[in-house]
């Protein structure tokens, strides 16, 4: 979707400059905001560019935001499980970007209780991915070989834990003790039997975020070519788009503004849309003054 939009968007810039419109800029809000910026990153001229109510990756969005609750996170695991190549070739592609967003996971569940309280309800000590006899012993004897070697059965199968796993050691590295979907499994007070289980949930949630951060995470992109025009918009209580332990746009985007209303992700988009235009002008009024057109 992220590379279509992009190509898209290049062709839309491309006709309107040869159309005669001048200046072009682009805005979007939340995921429209993160499209928005994918697309500017891939313009190869100053363009004025104000995304609302989004950040530099998607993956804190789905593995630690509210919508984390809306993922099939017992059917992602039992892919994980089942298909080698996930752990053993995808893995090994991702690059990983460096910083723990997971860190943000106590902050979240303090401020923002709530949000997980349907995924809290979830039991996740009991039901057993619906494995094969061959899957759910790789499962069983998980946790007994968590060393720096992938371990093998008698029969010399590969088991499915392991930690010579390249990428997947520097993605897995995110997911701290700290994330809310393991404090949720610490107050469940997990045995040792499942401890095998536990690691699944945190291999394939590591998973989920590094392919996420792969695609998404615009650390992974080109920088704009003029950074200055850049006025990012973000809520103060935005639990969609978790921005604690991630990568801030000022790090990746040297010399963008970021501005900071109150309200959460849904009231701002509701009641602040004001902001997010004043936001526009003050980008275009930059633009014009810095590269001397006519108003």
């Amino acid at each position: 979707m992220g590379g279509a939009l992009i190509l898209e968007s290049a062709v839309l810039l491309h006709w309107l400059e040869r159309e005669g419109y001048w200046p072009l800029g682009m805005t979007g809000i939340s995921m429209g905001g993160h499209m928005a910026s994918l697309a500017v990153t891939n313009w190869p001229k100053p363009i004025p560019l104000v995304p609302c109510l989004s950040w530099s990756t998607a993956s804190s969005v789905f593995t630690t935001g509210v919508l984390s609750k809306a993922v099939n996170w017992r059917e992602l695991e039992k892919q994980y499980a089942t298909y080698s190549v996930y752990e053993e070739e995808i893995t090994r592609m991702l690059e990983y970007c460096g910083t723990d967003s997971f860190r943000m996971g106590q902050d979240f569940v303090k401020n923002s209780p709530r949000s997980f309280d349907s995924l809290s309800d979830l039991d996740f000590t009991s039901d057993l991915l619906t494995l094969n006899h061959s899957e759910q012993e790789k499962l069983s004897m998980g946790a007994s070989v968590m060393s720096s070697q992938v371990g093998r059965t008698s029969n010399g199968r590969k088991l499915l834990i392991g930690g010579n796993h390249n990428g997947l050691d520097r993605i897995l590295s995110a997911v701290s003790s700290s994330a809310p979907h393991m404090e949720m499994l610490n107050a469940k007070n997990i045995t040792q039997e499942d401890g095998s289980r536990r690691t699944l949930q945190r291999e394939s949630l590591g998973f989920m975020k590094g392919v996420m951060d792969e695609c998404t995470h615009i650390a992974n992109f080109s920088v704009p070519v003029d950074p200055s025009l850049i006025i990012v918009v973000q809520a103060k209580e935005d639990a969609y788009i978790p921005r604690t332990g991630v990568r801030s746009l000022q790090e990746i985007w040297p010399g963008c503004e970021v501005r900071f209303l109150n309200g959460g992700h849904i009231s701002a988009y509701l009641f602040k849309q004001g902001l997010f235009r004043q936001a526009i002008y003050d980008a275009f009024d930059q633009f014009i003054q810095k590269y001397k057109i006519p108003s």
